[in-house]
């Protein structure tokens, strides 16, 4: 027996049959809280975004179509949910605390510091980053594959995802660089 797709499981929740959401949840609940994690910096916050995400597919499931691919109309309503989070907040910029990235190989003692102090400069440059540059290169970094997926999260023109790619990561590598003049603590 196939379990059944995103797409099928989705028409279940909008036929009426919500338990199938359950199923939904196990199988993105931890992309989307990265995601959030990578957007906001703050744990709670990310917690709280992805329940508003599951809510929200819920409400809104009559606006699922049968040819829309599941995983981006999923984070189309992510970054709704992380847009209004901010709107609220009336902030763009969160605290490093809680902030989940580590480095990717277990190198030597000291290898593993510069890694996290770079680790921690890059989390920081990203946050400083105003929230649509910052949504671009999170999608594209870390949970998309192709700039075509990307699009239909966001609503607009691959070309659009190009360009808006290129800059934040221009804009991204120069504040990173400013922050790495600055002196240490």
């Amino acid at each position: 027996m196939t379990a059944a797709s995103d797409t099928e499981l989705m028409r279940e929740v909008r036929g009426g049959r919500t338990s199938a959401l359950a199923a939904l949840f196990e199988r993105h609940h931890a992309r989307l809280y990265r995601f959030c994690m990578q957007m906001t910096g703050n744990r709670q916050v990310s917690e709280d975004l992805v329940q508003d995400v599951f809510m929200r597919m819920l409400k809104y499931r009559k606006s699922f179509q049968d040819e829309m691919a599941f995983v981006p109309w999923m984070f189309r309503i992510a970054r709704n949910a992380c847009t209004d989070h901010f709107r609220r907040a009336a902030r763009d910029a969160f605290p490093e605390e809680g902030f989940d990235c580590r480095p990717a190989d277990e190198a030597a003692a000291d290898d593993r510091i510069d890694d996290d102090d770079r680790a921690r400069l890059l989390r920081r440059a990203l946050l400083a980053l105003p929230v649509e540059r910052r949504e671009v290169l999170v999608l594209s970094r870390y949970e998309f594959k192709s700039y075509e997926e990307i699009a239909r999260a966001l609503g607009c023109s691959v070309g659009a995802v190009k360009v808006r790619a290129h800059r934040a990561m221009k804009q991204l590598r120069q504040v990173y660089l400013e922050l790495s003049r600055e002196p240490s603590p």
